[in-house]
């Protein structure tokens, strides 16, 4: 029996082990809740300021800045200078590492904040030369507007001048622990302007298309198919947009009175320049892996579903008599949202200060781009014009041919910072074409490797081209935004804009990105304009590759402003346009070859045309409309596959799903879910798996491509020896089995339990820190996945890429429908929120709503704003 003597030290032995084991667990609460208090402190500390008076050095008189519940602010001055002031403080409030992501990129000057793998990113965009471009515009701009923007620099500053590193945004914290030596500079308006070169990049069009072709032509011919056999394969491809079928957003040219001579801007000279205008250790900064990623990160990405849409309905079709205007840009899927809603009010509407106008502005610029003022309101979408063309050069040293001579480069040394490491030079040339850029990604390299030119209507490799010079081969960019423009006069001037005459002229300004721009007044007037700096061509199309070496190829000039297509209160009573053809191709000058194929267009004027037979309509049918699902696509392979025989009892449920589909993408549609994985599916059947692969990039133009294929059961596209398939009902029965096998491993055998919302969901990644490889940063920065409906060229357009996953990556970036009976009565909302503070409460507090289609109240009035406001912020004169 063991003796009870050793009790007593066993239970002090119990008692000292149980103090050290609560001192221990003490020290680790402790230090658990010292660490949750440094994080939430760290987090916190760069919160703005929201109510209450912050006393400021530069302001002329105290400025009001009250927020709504969503942190949406309104800013009220009583002089022009102290408005865009306050809204450059409020900007740098709520967005400034954000702004100053994108002034980096837009310098070509990213290496300098992440480090060696932004290099090649920095050798193009400094290549492009966007930041020299915005230096000269600002040169250019007249006193009061050169003054705008000197305001808004100045009140950018003055947050900065009050706070540093993590007090600024939590990202710097981050940054700081790789690039410990990193401060911001003094925001300059260049770097305002710059973002319009960013934006213009984002919105160039038919670049990637042009550079597809040129790829896919070269590799037809490696594979020894003929110049005729090339050219007939490419055109299949890229068919011709469906005049036939869907519609174009000017039907006929309105004759309107013609802006005076001076007001347009010399943009629209016949004649064409003969110069060329000038974290962590371990972490693993995203680096971009081609000529798409390296210029279009700050957008989150481009790619399918890059676009708009915009419609304009008059009074005569409306419940309240008077217009309602819809507009919903799609972006790439940003965190936080490119969009940033504001108002900005003059105290006293006068000429010394006009402003009294809200919407969608974005950080890092002055005034509000989409939106309305008191008399007008107005949206955009992207005009599809071809504006940029490559040029195929003959080099020799640093020269080039041009008509049978040598012609001396523009040749610039420059030098790209590196945090961290060396700096890297940089030898940039140009010709009279533009910036040479291959050598600088992969698809440009691949191009000037294997080139191949248009010759009339023909693809020619180069050495089967005409009088060909010696040489080395390059490839030079010509695109209307390396020219100094006046977009950046363009936005004050339709922020003030009173009449339709008034918004045409202030359209004539609006040159690069070139827009659709849709119009409603409180007149009852609804109106489109189509703007832009559009080049007229020689010989070539632009369609391919050009020859740089022949004068005969460049662009002889612009469309002068008034032949642009204009619609005034056209007869049907109302406007659409989603990207598709603004004109048939009677119209006098060339415009473009690469459409949007018309599929959301023709849906919207079908719901606008039904909606009005059914009765008046309202502002809540025209949001319906913008959050329409319906996939066109997925109609026409539900009546085909009512024919095709499946093997298996899974996939003959799978499309049993199809027999019953109203074809809306709806985020619980299990058949939704099944139509997209089979569309992929047979995507990748015809044009994918195969000798010669053909580009999927966009499923519009597939919409068109395997419309003309389903009318014709023996295409040649159907016939697929690798597949073994021998005609088009065998390839879809393939496509279909595959595609039940792909959605039973993904969500289960029960085809009653999938659904399209999950498979498609949105993942919403920070700009940058958001893919650092360091799970504990990108959980702070990141959210999501978000379920959502939609699709690839369906009115609520959430793209997502073919071949690679169905998550969603391009967005309606917000939606707005504006009431011209009472501007009140508006809505909008946009992807993300206020601010771009990770844990802020509105950082993400609009994405639910926006996922849903749910927009809220847009409060304009003065009551309105007074009663919506829930914080008031007073800047008052420092002094």
């Amino acid at each position: 029996m063991m003796s009870t003597a050793s009790e007593p030290a066993r239970r002090s032995l119990s008692v000292r082990i149980g103090r050290i084991a609560f001192i221990v667990i003490a020290v680790l609460v402790t230090l658990a809740v010292a660490a949750a208090f440094f994080v939430t402190w760290t987090i916190q500390r760069s919160f703005p300021q929201t109510s209450g008076e912050v006393p400021l050095k530069g302001l002329e008189s105290s400025v009001t800045v009250q927020r709504d519940e969503r942190g949406i602010p309104t800013i009220t001055a009583s002089s022009t200078d102290d408005l865009f002031y306050a809204q450059g403080f409020t900007h740098a409030q709520d967005r400034f590492f954000e702004m100053d992501f994108r002034r980096h990129v837009t310098a070509g000057r990213v290496a300098e904040m992440f480090g060696e793998s932004q290099v090649a990113t920095d050798k193009f965009l400094r290549t492009l030369g966007w930041r020299k471009v915005a230096e000269q515009e600002v040169e250019n701009l007249d006193e009061t507007t050169r003054a705008y923007y000197q305001a808004y620099a100045d009140g950018v500053n003055a947050y900065l001048s009050s706070r540093s590193g993590a007090e600024l945004s939590l990202e710097y914290a981050v940054l700081g622990i790789q690039n410990p030596d990193y401060e911001p500079e003094p925001w300059e308006p260049a770097d305002s302007v710059a973002w319009l070169k960013a934006m213009a990049w984002d919105l160039r069009t038919n670049v990637e298309d042009e550079t597809d072709r040129a790829l896919l032509a070269a590799q037809l011919q490696q594979s020894g198919s003929s110049d005729a056999e090339s050219q007939a394969l490419i055109e299949t491809a890229y068919p011709p947009y469906p005049f036939d079928r869907n519609p174009v957003i000017v039907p006929k040219i309105s004759a309107v009175e013609p802006l005076p001579a001076e007001a347009v801007p010399a943009a629209y000279s016949d004649e064409t320049k003969a110069d060329v205008s000038d974290a962590l250790a371990t972490v693993e900064w995203q680096q971009a892996e081609g000529v798409i990623e390296a210029a279009s990160m700050l957008l989150g990405g481009v790619g399918e579903g890059i676009g708009s849409n915009s419609w304009v309905v008059s009074g005569d079709l409306t419940e309240s008599g008077m217009p309602l205007l819809s507009n919903d840009p799609h972006l790439g899927a940003s965190l936080p949202s490119v969009w940033y809603q504001i108002q900005l009010r003059c105290d006293t509407v006068s000429d010394s200060c006009p402003f009294d106008v809200g919407g969608f502005s974005f950080s890092g610029l002055p005034g509000v781009v989409i939106g309305h003022n008191a008399e007008i309101a107005w949206g955009f979408t992207n005009l599809t014009t071809d504006v940029t063309d490559l040029y195929i050069e003959k080099v020799d040293g640093d020269q080039y041919w041009r008509d049978g001579a040598l012609t001396p480069m523009e040749i610039e040394q420059d030098v790209i910072k590196v945090a961290g490491g060396d700096d890297v030079p940089l030898t940039i040339r140009r010709t009279v074409h533009g910036p040479i850029i291959s050598g600088l990604t992969d698809d440009f390299t691949a191009i000037s490797d294997a080139p191949v030119v248009s010759a009339g209507d023909a693809v020619l490799p180069l050495e089967n081209a005409p009088e060909i010079p010696a040489g080395e081969t390059a490839v030079s960019l010509r695109w209307t935004a390396l020219d100094p423009g006046t977009t950046a006069s363009a936005l004050f001037a339709m922020n003030t804009a009173s009449n339709f005459q008034e918004f045409r002229q202030s359209a004539s300004l609006f040159d690069v990105p070139a827009q659709n721009l849709v119009y409603a007044d409180t007149e009852g007037n609804i109106g489109y304009q189509a703007p832009g700096r559009l080049p007229i061509r020689g010989a070539g199309d632009g369609w391919l590759p050009q020859a740089g070496w022949d004068s005969a190829y460049d662009w002889k000039g612009f469309i002068p402003f008034e032949e642009l297509p204009v619609s005034y209160n056209p007869p049907q009573g109302y406007i659409v346009t989603a990207n598709n053809a603004i004109v048939t191709d009677d119209y006098d000058y060339f415009l473009s070859r690469d459409w949007d194929y018309g599929y959301r267009a023709a849906r919207i004027a079908h719901l606008i045309e039904r909606k009005a037979a059914a009765g008046l309509i309202t502002a809540q049918d025209m949001r319906d409309i913008q959050m329409d699902n319906e996939m066109w696509i997925g109609k026409q392979l539900a009546v085909v596959m009512d024919k095709v025989e499946v093997d298996g009892a899974g996939p003959e449920a799978a499309v049993d799903l199809l027999r019953t589909w109203d074809a809306q993408n709806d985020p619980d549609s299990p058949a939704a879910a099944y139509a997209n994985v089979l569309w992929s599916n047979l995507v990748h059947n015809v044009f994918v798996d195969r000798e010669v692969p053909l580009p999927v990039g966009d499923q519009g133009r597939l919409f068109s491509v395997v419309r003309t294929m389903l009318d014709d059961a023996d295409d040649p596209l159907w016939v697929n020896e690798r597949l073994d398939t021998t005609g088009m009902y065998a390839m879809l029965a393939l496509s279909a089995e595959q595609a039940y096998d792909e959605l039973a491993g993904l969500q289960g055998e029960d085809v009653t339990r999938w659904n399209w919302g999950s498979l498609h969901a949105l993942p919403l990644t920070h700009d940058t820190l958001g893919t650092s490889g360091i799970a504990p940063i990108e959980w702070l920065f990141n959210r999501g996945p978000y379920p959502v409906g939609g699709g690839s060229s369906v009115v609520n357009a959430t793209g997502w890429r073919m071949g690679e996953s169905y998550a969603t990556t391009t967005v309606p970036s917000m939606r707005m429908v504006i009431d011209l009976s009472d501007f009140d009565a508006s809505t909008w909302n946009h992807l993300t929120g206020a601010s771009g503070h990770a844990f802020n409460q509105h950082y993400t507090d609009q994405t639910d709503d926006w996922a849903k289609g749910v927009q809220k109240p847009w409060a304009y009035s003065d009551k309105a704003v007074n009663a919506a406001a829930v914080d008031t912020l007073v800047l008052k004169p420092a002094g």
